[in-house]
């Protein structure tokens, strides 16, 4: 890859820090979607000595990449995102990811047919991770951000999605335990 073709690969990425999420941080500033993937990338780089047979690299990359398609078409919440946005999200994806060097196009699509399939442990981790990071997230703004269906979905999501491990369940009861906190101290 030419230093040319890094940078345009990295002007690229850079629309995700102004892309904005659903979420609102703490202090109520709607989240981009670049702070998303690093807190998720964070989230599995801490989990490195949780899960020591992970390949934790792979799953810090599957978290690094995993909302690029949201370059091309922004971030829509999951509870409003239609099989069509997911397609033409993907085929935005896949056109950029065939137009990238060689090698690092075959990279990255080995990468997100991993990511697609879920059915290796670092894909579940990753995928696990994203949807709690969104959780937590929620947990950590004001509820009067909180849009009607979240007061449901931050009970109920993401269980099905750790229950392949011990841990991440238990992660997502203590999630559970906080949500449940956050409304009856803020009420509702």
């Amino acid at each position: 890859m030419t230093a040319r073709e890094y940078l345009e690969i990295l002007h690229v990425a850079e629309r995700l820090k102004d892309t904005p999420r659903h979420c609102t941080t703490t202090n109520g500033r709607t989240e981009s979607v670049a702070e998303h993937s690093w807190r998720v990338s964070l989230m599995a780089l801490l989990l490195r000595r949780e899960f020591p047979d992970l390949d934790t690299d792979k799953v810090v990359s599957m978290c690094i990449v995993h909302d690029l398609g949201e370059c091309f078409t922004g971030d829509i919440p999951t509870f409003v995102k239609t099989d069509s946005d997911r397609d033409v999200e993907d085929s935005l994806l896949e056109q950029w990811v065939k137009s990238l060097p060689e090698e690092l196009s075959s990279d990255l699509s080995a990468l997100y047919r991993e990511m697609d399939a879920q059915e290796t442990m670092e894909a579940k981790v990753y995928k696990a991770l994203d949807k709690l990071e969104a959780l937590i997230q929620h947990n950590e703004s004001s509820l009067s951000t909180w849009s009607e269906n979240e007061y449901e979905l931050n009970r109920t999501y993401a269980f099905d999605t750790v229950a392949f491990s011990e841990w991440l369940t238990e992660l997502r009861k203590a999630i559970l335990e906080d949500t449940l906190d956050k409304i009856e101290q803020e009420g509702t």
